[in-house]
């Protein structure tokens, strides 16, 4: 079983970088169960391994970490859900592709509980929503706004870092970057979408679909940190 945690409040980044990184390690060494830590960021840009200078557009408007998982540039804050993944991907068939269609795979299912669509596009890292309600870009396409992102990492087949989910942040926030540098699309959020989502119904969702794509029941949540 996985356990689950739920911090209330924001919590600091590089505090959970150096939790996430300790409780990976325990798992390792089989000290410590797979975890799933719900959280909220401050205000914040990430740089993954992939990030590139000029998709940093305002450098000075948040401070910036740099992370050693996959990805580019995205943004954290309030109204964001964060979740990081603790998970033994060696004793879930060392796989990292298949993990990561899973994530991507409980991301959508978690959106489906809101009745709502996501989707994966070939070559664009994260889930989308098409957008029929605006306008067709300047190609005759139909537009899509990205809703989560998808960034980890793995040492010694243990993952850390996740995924991210906007309930409701400040969409504006993301305008200091270029968003895992995709030029063409924006971003949306769950109250964006007009979907009056709560923090706590989210995270029901995605302890829900975890066992259904995962396999494992989720240990009830504690209120603390890893």
């Amino acid at each position: 079983m996985v356990e689950w945690i739920v911090s209330e409040g924001l919590t600091d980044y590089a505090d959970a970088l150096a939790r996430m990184e300790a409780r990976a390690e325990a798992i390792a060494t089989g000290s410590a169960e797979e975890a799933i830590w719900l959280l909220e960021h401050p205000p914040l840009y990430t740089a993954g391994t992939s990030a590139q200078p000029q998709d940093l557009v305002d450098a000075d408007r948040f401070p910036v970490h740099q992370t050693r998982r996959g990805g580019q540039y995205t943004y954290h804050g309030p109204g964001q859900r964060v979740a990081y993944v603790m998970l033994n991907v060696g004793q879930r068939g060392k796989d990292v592709r298949q993990f990561v269609k899973h994530l991507e795979s409980w991301v959508i299912a978690t959106l489906a509980e809101f009745n709502l669509r996501g989707e994966i596009r070939q070559g664009r890292v994260g889930v989308w929503v098409p957008r029929p309600d605006k306008p067709l870009g300047l190609d005759g396409a139909p537009q899509e706004d990205k809703i989560a992102a998808i960034g980890i990492r793995l040492r010694r087949w243990v993952s850390f870092h996740g995924i991210s989910i906007n309930v409701e942040p400040d969409l504006s926030h993301f305008d200091g970057i270029v968003p895992c540098g995709i030029r063409e699309h924006g971003v949306t959020s769950l109250v964006d979408l007009g979907l009056p989502v709560s923090m706590a119904d989210l995270d029901l969702a995605l302890m829900k679909s975890f066992e259904s794509i995962f396999g494992d029941r989720p240990m009830q949540a504690a209120h603390s940190a890893p």
